[in-house]
């Protein structure tokens, strides 16, 4: 009966994903409906304006060799009827010269008749006609301002579509994934002369493989890149992967989407846990304020079975590859920090692995510090002052000063106070770093060898900070801890 009812369950389960699945592909059928009608409309209006560009190009190219023509035939006009009226007059001045020469010569008198010769003769030597060209100063030939458009019209026939961009396929082996930045590099299949740039879109998931219709985030777009590569930064890696796809455009049309890819994005990523604070300390997700009046201490005490504190519930573990996991690691019968001890906990824990977080607080804090602790750090004890702890203590009470504290013990830093602290641990090889978050530059390093699972932990008086989680660890660090795989014996004091 069990084995039927849970091969029956099973049998639902599948016929639920599929359901499920179906319903997803409908949904992106009916949108592929949508997307063709706009796209369809989009492309006829964009052939429309094309052609009533170029029919704008080619009348007005025609006004101007028309006005070219115009110009030329007046020009031309001109200067053959100037030529024709100078002939006229020249031929009408040489009939009446030749007129009176003809009666002259007639003529029976013979009285005056040298002196009328001679004057005769130098009216006929300066007659017009002799002075005038016989050749036209115009042709009436236009052959220089003809036109043959046949190789034009066989272009203009060509004119077709622009072909799709073909699809992208994106390089994993050459994509890179560090210091909070990711470098995505694809490719073509063949050069393409007419691409003009690529589209990359990106979103945060959680999920590894083929991205799904129904998501957590949104696809974020990033247009106009000219190269086949493109770098992303100022990421925070909040989600186990990115997924990632691309596609070229030329001027007219955008190709078809890469295969989606997703990258791992190994950074880690905690939360501070309210339930572990101080009641003077208010927490609001990543960040810390110093509250005189106790906080909300009482409206959190009403509810005593809640699990999100490592001091009563499971915490959350990290792996070394940075996948939290539940485990329980409960502490029974403990309650928040008291008395002096004002210290807040992260709710996820570190088993394993190399991490990194960075801090960012109030220099005028009266007291401020940030490092690691063992869950057996009891609710009365200070960061530093016990075994259980290892951390960086600013103190701004009588006068500025920073030391590096463990097992109550502590030695005076002598660096420059940071707006911001880098903490880097390496569980495995026992090696906790503190680093100024904005140059990299070490602090001071702890070695020792963690026999149990250690949590980010906080404490400030009379001031704030801010926790930047999500973070990789930075390859400064890594190569720094390569060159340093030893620390100091000022250091080792302190272990």
């Amino acid at each position: 009966m069990g084995d039927q009812k849970e091969s029956l369950r099973k049998i639902t389960h599948t016929l639920a994903m599929k359901n499920e699945e179906i319903s997803n592909f409908i949904c992106t059928l009916k949108q592929s409906l949508d997307n063709l009608e706009a796209n369809s409309n989009r492309v006829q209006e964009d052939l429309e304006s094309e052609f009533s560009s170029l029919h704008a190009v080619l009348d007005e190219m025609k006004e101007n060799m028309l006005t070219r023509i115009k110009q030329e035939r007046a020009s031309r006009t001109y200067e053959l009827q100037s030529q024709l009226s100078a002939c006229s007059k020249a031929l009408e001045s040489s009939e009446e010269l030749l007129e009176m020469a003809n009666q002259t010569l007639c003529s029976s008198e013979t009285d005056g008749f040298t002196q009328v010769t001679d004057s005769h003769a130098a009216a006929v030597t300066m007659a017009p006609a002799f002075r005038l060209s016989l050749k036209a100063k115009a042709s009436d030939n236009m052959s220089h301002l003809m036109v043959d458009f046949s190789q034009e019209r066989e272009m203009l026939q060509g004119l077709k579509f622009l072909p799709v961009p073909a699809t992208p396929e994106i390089q994993v082996s050459e994509c890179q994934v560090c210091d909070n930045t990711v470098t995505v590099v694809w490719s073509l299949p063949e050069p393409d002369s007419k691409i003009d740039h690529y589209i990359l879109e990106h979103r945060r998931t959680n999920h590894e493989g083929p991205p799904r219709i129904r998501e957590d985030y949104p696809w974020m777009v990033v247009e106009g890149i000219r190269e086949m590569e493109h770098t992303i930064t100022g990421l925070r890696f909040d989600t186990r992967y990115m997924t990632f796809r691309v596609r070229a455009c030329n001027k007219a049309v955008a190709g078809e989407f890469s295969e989606p890819v997703t990258l791992e994005t190994h950074a880690f990523t905690f939360k501070l846990d309210a339930a572990s604070a101080h009641q003077n300390l208010k927490v609001e997700d990543l960040s810390v304020e110093w509250d005189s009046s106790g906080g909300k201490i009482q409206d959190i005490r009403k509810d005593k079975n809640r699990t999100n504190s490592p001091m009563h519930s499971p915490a959350r573990f990290v792996s070394p590859l940075m996948s939290p996991k539940r485990a329980p690691t409960a502490r029974p019968g403990r309650d928040r920090f008291t008395a002096e001890s004002y210290t807040v906990l992260a709710d996820t824990m570190i088993d394993a692995g190399q991490q990194y977080w960075e801090v960012r607080f109030d220099k005028e804090s009266k007291a401020f510090a940030v490092g690691v602790a063992l869950r057996s750090l009891g609710r009365f004890d200070q960061l530093g002052k016990s075994s259980a702890s290892w951390c960086i203590h600013l103190n701004n009470w009588l006068q500025q000063s920073l030391t590096a504290k463990h097992n109550n013990k502590a030695r005076t830093l002598d660096c420059p106070i940071p707006n911001s602290i880098g903490v880097y641990i390496n569980y495995d090889e026992g090696i906790l770093s503190f680093y100024n978050a904005k140059t990299k530059q070490l602090m001071h390093a702890f070695k020792t060898k963690f026999q149990q699972p250690v949590i980010p932990a906080f404490m400030v008086w009379n001031g704030s900070f801010s926790v930047v989680t999500g973070l990789q660890v930075p390859s400064v660090v890594q190569s720094g801890q390569r060159k340093n795989s030893g620390t100091s014996s000022s250091n080792a004091s302190l272990n």
